[in-house]
């Protein structure tokens, strides 16, 4: 038995991401396994074998033939659509080398497949074309401008559009299109990625004059690493793979016949009108209002970044309004629930291209989330995937996440102690003392939103809303804030940076915060450090002055190396090594950084701090260092050294569950508390729960600064995917913590 198999997994998640891949049906499973077993013959064989092997692969080719309707053309077996596309454009691009066009360009939809641009950019370059390649615009619904097509077609040697998109489910006219293409040209080759219609859509090619249509199997139930590519009979064809003249010459390569086969009971259940697994256009609308009312009455303040009735029923993609979409998906997969930001082959990228395209709001395209189901859904998966959606009502409200409807919500303690928020790299920073006084420090505008809800639902009194310098990197929100917590914002007089002109410091119950000027990376900059009682520096809230493991640009208007050197000088009086740096950036995202771990990790600080160098030999060496930096680093407000790595000693599921059980061993969920509510994870470990702790990344330099951990214990980190956890686990090595673990892989290999 394999060590991966997940017995458990598919019956305990919710999987609504099915634009990405889908899971194999059993009844296509079983075909596959037959083939490889049974039928398993190399269809170039001659003997009984080999005959049925190639039986099997020209039935198939019929039965593509019948559901794509596809009378003509050749049907071609490959890897998959990103094979096709290649296929496709070379073929076209070799048979254009003879072109005549004066300005010869390649058309795409501006909302494709990322394979097909960049497909299109590759090849144009390798075989030096040398067209130019534009992407056709889209209307805010994400149809095609067909004008820009007029506009620009006789001049393109090929012109990609999609006849479904995989982020929104988006469907295009492909007849008013063909009808603007051939109308002016008829000779231009028009290839349409059918990937998101197969399934979904009747598909009539021969009808057209659509002159190659890849398809992938894995995105409708058959196995990955099997697809198809139509090709209009007289298209221009060059073998993308030579070799021993396998597909009539067309690809080479021993086929993929257990894919083949997979294609094959797919198709069969496609053409069984007596067949129940594929639902109906109807059935599927309703799945998704089903899903649409529950998402609005789970979320709320939720919007849809695509009209409904310009859509395939499969796929909705949204955005919620005050949370990103890596915390709505971290919520949802805590719970058991898949879906995906954007498309899973963009994950990572900060934006959507797509929603870009279609004029969406710069939050709607970097939080969305695309929620999508296969057309052989079954009612009760759909009944399922609501209820537990509607689950997470409760705890969204009870972690401030959504405003509760209820007249007595219960709610747990949000943010008592320090919180850090963070949006691209920005962070922002929530004081609570015990009696729920509050401060609020660099806020960010995208996360106002958020610190309303928080301060609401809290009932929390807002001492001060402040920032330590006018940042130069973003729209400024701290004004916009205290206006929108004017009721909970304590009235005084302040300073540009929301200080109150009256007094010298703020009492936060059994907390002082003070202000110091600490000028160089701007002018203005100051520092506000939280002491207790006693006088010891627990919280320095520094700004862009010093960033985790770096210090701040002085290339910025008012930046000052000199006064930079006077302020760290200045500031290195006040704090003690234990002090924990709340900075104004964190692009190593080191979240809990300690004033001495600090200096050992920034050089030229160290040297400074130590007495090796002077301010003025500081300030020459940060100038020279800044300016090297202008040319090489796309960071504004800061640079920051690699940090020395540090090993992370890494456990297995089965290792971890002995070491908590054994040894004197603690488990630190670093997930959000959403994440950690939906799931038990003592009891997944069979562990103590008095032994689980849940210390986000944003309360881990709370939770040092508490004394919420022993140096002297050994620390089990985990999170979803092992990330979080891993960074959490370099963090507390650098801050001294001997024995700590990540557990590898996360949650999402524990099951």
């Amino acid at each position: 038995m394999s060590e991966f198999l997940l017995q458990d997994e598919p019956a305990k998640q919710v999987y609504l991401d099915a634009n990405a891949t889908t899971p194999v049906l059993p009844c296509i499973a079983d075909v596959v396994s037959h083939t490889m077993q049974i039928c398993f013959g190399n269809p170039s064989s001659p003997h009984i074998t080999g005959i049925q092997a190639k039986h099997l692969l020209e039935q198939t080719r019929q039965k593509a033939r019948t559901v794509i309707g596809a009378t003509d053309g050749d049907i071609l077996f490959l890897s998959g659509a990103t094979e096709g596309i290649q296929t496709a454009v070379v073929s076209t691009l070799i048979n254009a080398k003879k072109h005549n066009k004066k300005n010869p360009v390649l058309l795409y939809g501006a909302t494709e497949h990322k394979a097909v641009p960049n497909t299109l950019k590759h090849w144009n370059s390798v075989l030096e074309i040398n067209a130019k390649v534009l992407a056709i615009p889209v209307d805010g619904n994400g149809i095609l401008d067909l004008e820009f097509i007029a506009q620009h077609i006789d001049d393109a040697l090929m012109i990609c559009t999609m006849a479904v998109n995989n982020e929104t489910g988006v469907y295009q006219d492909l007849k008013a299109i063909e009808h603007t293409i051939r109308s002016r040209n008829s000779d231009v080759s028009w290839m349409v990625d059918c990937v998101q219609a197969l399934g979904k859509q009747q598909l009539a090619l021969s009808e057209t004059t659509i002159d190659y249509a890849p398809f992938s199997g894995h995105k409708l139930y058959a196995p990955k690493g099997i697809g198809l590519l139509y090709i209009r009979s007289g298209s221009a064809y060059t073998a993308f793979i030579a070799g021993g003249g396998q597909e009539n010459g067309m690809r080479s390569g021993t086929e993929n016949l257990p894919g083949i086969a997979g294609l094959n009971k797919l198709f069969s259940l496609l053409l069984d009108k007596t067949d129940s697994t594929f639902k109906s256009t109807d059935v599927l609308n309703i799945y998704r209002d089903q899903l649409h009312y529950a998402l609005s009455d789970t979320f709320g303040d939720i919007t849809f970044n695509h009209d409904f009735a310009y859509s395939v029923p499969t796929t909705l993609n949204f955005a919620v309004n005050d949370l990103t979409s890596k915390e709505v998906i971290d919520l949802f997969d805590a719970a058991g629930i898949r879906v995906s930001g954007g498309s899973a082959c963009s994950t990572g990228a900060s934006t959507s291209f797509v929603l870009d395209a279609m004029g969406a709001t710069t939050w709607q395209s970097e939080n969305a989330i695309r929620l999508s189901f296969g057309p052989a859904t079954t009612e009760q998966e759909i009944a399922h995937a609501c209820r537990c959606i509607r689950v997470l009502k409760p705890i969204l409200q009870a972690n401030c996440l959504i405003v509760s409807d209820s007249t007595t919500p219960t709610q747990e303690v949000c943010a008592l102690g320090l919180t850090q928020f963070r949006h691209l790299g920005a962070c922002s920073w929530l004081y609570v003392s015990d009696n729920k006084q509050a401060v609020i420090i660099d806020p960010i505008s995208e996360l106002i939103p958020r610190f309303e809800k928080i301060a609401n639902t809290q009932n929390l009194t807002i001492a001060a809303i402040l920032d330590t310098h006018a940042h130069q990197d973003r729209n400024p929100a701290a004004a916009i804030l205290r206006s929108v917590l004017a009721s909970r914002l304590i009235e005084t007089d302040v300073d540009e940076l929301g200080w109150s002109t009256h007094s010298k410091s703020i009492e936060l119950d059994n907390d002082i915060l003070e202000k110091i000027a600490t000028p160089g990376h701007s002018k203005d900059s100051v520092t506000y450090i939280l002491k207790s009682k006693s006088g010891q520096a627990r919280y320095c809230f520094c700004g862009d002055l010093v960033l985790p493991a770096g210090l701040g640009n002085t290339k910025l208007e008012g930046g000052s190396a000199y006064s930079m050197g006077q302020s760290l000088v200045l500031l290195n009086e006040q704090l003690s090594n234990n002090s924990v740096i709340c900075s104004g950036h964190d692009y190593q995202q080191c979240f809990a950084m300690n004033w001495y771990v600090q200096q050992q990790q920034t050089p030229l600080l160290n040297e400074l701090l130590s007495g090796d160098i002077t301010v003025d030999e500081f300030a020459a060496k940060k100038e020279h260092y800044d300016t090297q930096k202008q040319v090489s680093s796309t960071q504004l407000c800061g640079y920051v050294d690699a940090i020395p790595s540090v090993t992370t000693l890494q456990l297995t599921f089965d290792a971890a569950k002995t070491m908590l059980n054994n040894y004197n061993a603690f488990l630190i969920d670093t997930r959000e508390p959403y994440e950690h509510g939906a799931n038990n994870v003592a009891q997944l470990f069979n562990s103590n729960s008095d032994k689980t702790l849940n210390i986000p990344l944003s309360r881990m330099a709370n939770a040092i600064v508490e004394g919420q951990l022993n140096k002297n214990n050994s620390y089990i980190l985990l999170c979803r995917s092992g990330n979080r956890s891993k960074l959490a686990a370099t963090n507390l090595s650098q801050l001294g913590y001997k024995t700590v673990y990540n557990l590898n892989g996360g949650l999402a290999l524990s099951y």
